[in-house]
């Protein structure tokens, strides 16, 4: 399986006492080398503008692109830009266009982008969240605009909503945007009122609603939507900060939590699009928790794309 990763992302400074550090990665990155054998690893090619302005005004490439800090610059309370931040953008926005390029291809059933800043609290407009760009909403929108898909369905189980990417996809209809998170947490969003164009789906967790519950609503409101949404890609915005151990929410979730939401949606994959899906690494802040959930969710990417068990794209 192939792992979309570059040292640049490393090189995003947050500054003392940021949770969103550097050291997440390694421990990621870290654990996959350890203990998943055969994956490929490849280079992030960076992502082009043309391919940013798909889902991002001008005006937040310039902020992020242009300003070019010789010091950490606050752009809002939680996101910082450093002098190595927008190489580190461009290559983890980059990742994941090229992940959807190898599974469209069909050289990969499955792909992982193990890539930060993460992304999906970026708006159109604006960076927020810990988030510069919108690295999954660049990569669906390439799958839509390159490949011509007409179902795209985003699979997001970080702890905190993804308020960015429902702000850009909420009037596409060709992509199912699908989340589960805490709520009251930040970003305030993901009321499930909040229904788009009809492809919204919104699920609230109260803290400490643990295993059973997280699983009670994927299993009987989000993964129902997804499947008879019958998508052509199914993409994941994997942030692992619903873990028990994690500082920033109050979830209560195990790593077999992940594993077994993966497995559903491979299920889902390859009912519909082949088993085609792209994961890209979002939140997760206890570096042990965030290295065990990511191993939990990579290995099942691995054996679901071991498994052959492939239908036809629709």
């Amino acid at each position: 399986m192939p792992v979309f990763t570059h040292a640049a992302c490393f090189g995003h400074d947050t500054g003392p006492g940021h949770i969103e550090t550097p050291a997440r990665l390694g421990a990621v990155v870290t654990a996959l080398r350890d203990h998943v054998p055969g994956i490929e690893w490849l280079e992030a090619p960076r992502a082009t503008r043309g391919q940013l302005l798909r889902v991002h005004e001008p005006l937040l490439l310039h902020a992020v692109l242009e300003t070019a800090p010789d010091h950490l610059m606050q752009l809002d309370p939680d996101t910082v830009l450093s002098p190595g931040s927008p190489e580190a953008a461009l290559r983890a926005a980059g990742a994941v266009v090229a992940a959807v390029d190898r599974v469209m291809a069909g050289e990969a059933d499955t792909a992982f982008c193990a890539v930060r800043p993460p992304g999906h609290h970026a708006t159109p407009a604006h960076a927020m969240g810990f988030c510069l760009f919108n690295n999954i909403a660049v990569g669906a929108a390439h799958a839509l605009e390159r490949h011509g898909l007409s179902r795209i369905a985003i699979v997001d189980f970080d702890v905190h909503h993804g308020n960015g990417t429902q702000a850009i996809f909420a009037g596409e209809a060709r992509v199912l945007y699908a989340s589960a998170h805490e709520m009251p947490l930040f970003p305030e969003t993901g009321n499930p009122r909040e229904r788009g164009v009809g492809n919204i789906h919104n699920a609230a967790l109260q803290p400490g609603s643990g295993s059973h519950r997280f699983r009670e609503a994927w299993r009987e409101r989000l993964l129902p939507a997804i499947d008879a949404f019958e998508p052509q890609l199914l993409m994941v915005s994997a942030g692992f900060d619903g873990h028990r151990a994690d500082p920033a929410a109050h979830v209560e979730l195990e790593a077999d939590d992940f594993a077994w939401l993966t497995c559903e949606l491979a299920g889902i994959a390859a009912r519909h699009c082949g088993g085609r899906m792209v994961s890209v690494l979002e939140g997760g802040y206890d570096l042990a928790a965030l290295a065990e959930c990511s191993l939990a969710h990579v290995r099942a990417l691995v054996a679901i794309g071991a498994s052959g068990q492939r239908a036809p794209p629709t």
